[in-house]
């Protein structure tokens, strides 16, 4: 059975660990955000091109037996 902590000594627990946090500087997040954008950009790319391969593909499957 699990024993109920002190709210003080819980509270101090808590503002002892938010201390231990690493936030990243604000060049960093700018970097990653970049990144993630440009990512997606490359990402939807590649599915358009492959749904234009497949689609074209399927156009001339169904015009040959159509």
């Amino acid at each position: 059975m699990a024993t109920r902590a002190n709210p003080l000594q819980f509270l101090q627990q808590v503002r002892a660990e938010v201390g231990k946090v690493v936030w990243p500087a604000r060049r960093e997040v700018v970097v990653t955000t970049i990144m993630v954008f440009i990512m997606a950009a490359l990402t939807a790319a590649f599915f358009f091109v492959v749904d234009l391969i497949i689609r074209s593909g399927l156009t001339q499957i169904l015009t040959m037996f159509g």
